[in-house]
């Protein structure tokens, strides 16, 4: 019988899917919970459980992950007579990975300590491609204690993982990390319309500039979508613009001006209002497009 802790897995998506399925490889018995059937049948095609409710799911787990879109799904699924918090065991782990407000993180770890359940926030890094391929960044916030136990579920996971601070420290660097990766498709975007209105070989120059001090992980996994114009969604513009509001008002609130974030963040905005929001982020190639007098 094995002795590692039993998980239930609330959420999911397109990064909750491949992230649970990668802990049922690691030997863990993952129990999990979604709105959409076809989720929980891959779920349970890859050796996972299913339960029919957040209850169900949480009730006899030792360790309890979620991953979903933004603040009010992880207060909903949280709290209320149906939430994790009434449901969980005294002495759970709460790991909340979705993307939310640091504050947010706060007042869930204060609010489960009263039901003597642990919380950590660990928000990650790295896209649909580093969840199925199990290398996302993961920034973590809460104890040292909780986690250095949660550390090989978190391995199962990714491969750089950091304890960033207290409750709510997590998602701050995430939020940083949102912002620098925004800005960076951005200035990759810019980047590819001026080279193909120059007569530039795109493929040529990108392949170069990856090479040099413009290369980045975001050129590195985004080059395929913005030669082939492909934004099947790896990171939805909706997700992307939920975050940037998340960075925009948290920057405001310790007085760190973000000039540069502040007109990505509209540009954003302008593409999720021109009916792109279910897009890859890597779609604000398109915006630029429009702004340089392209059709698309």
């Amino acid at each position: 019988m094995s002795t590692l802790p039993k998980i239930a897995w609330i959420g999911l998506g397109i990064m909750g899917s491949p992230m649970s399925e990668n802990l049922v490889k690691a030997g863990y018995q993952v129990t999990g919970f979604t709105l959409e059937q076809e989720k929980l049948d891959r779920l349970a095609a890859a050796g996972g459980s299913t339960a029919g409710s957040v209850a169900e799911a949480v009730r006899d787990a030792d360790v309890i992950i979620t991953m979903v879109p933004a603040s009010p799904q992880v207060e909903a699924i949280a709290y209320g007579p149906d939430g994790i918090l009434a449901h969980a065991r005294s002495g759970a782990l709460l790991i909340d990975m979705s993307s939310i407000t640091p504050q947010t993180s706060i007042d869930l770890a204060r609010a489960a300590e009263e039901k003597g359940v642990r919380v950590l926030d660990a928000p990650v890094s790295g896209g649909e491609a580093g969840a199925i391929e199990a290398v996302l960044s993961i920034m973590v916030g809460g104890g040292q204690a909780d986690f250095d136990e949660a550390r090989p579920i978190f391995e199962a996971l990714g491969k750089t993982i950091v304890l960033c601070g207290p409750h709510g420290s997590g998602q701050t660097v995430k939020a940083a990390n949102q912002l620098i990766v925004a800005v960076n498709i951005q200035a990759c975007a810019e980047a590819v319309v001026f080279l193909e209105k120059s007569g530039v070989d795109l493929k040529a120059a990108l392949d170069v500039l990856g090479g040099g001090l413009a290369g980045s992980t975001v050129l590195a996994r985004k080059k395929e979508n913005f030669l082939n114009r492909d934004f099947k969604p790896g990171f939805r513009i909706d997700l992307h613009h939920k975050d940037m509001g998340i960075v925009t008002d948290a920057a405001r609130t310790v007085g760190a001006a973000l000039p540069v974030g502040a007109v990505v963040a509209q540009l954003v905005t302008s593409l999720r209002a021109q009916g792109d929001g279910g897009l890859d982020h890597s779609a604000l190639l398109r915006a630029v497009e429009r702004l340089s007098g392209a059709r698309v």
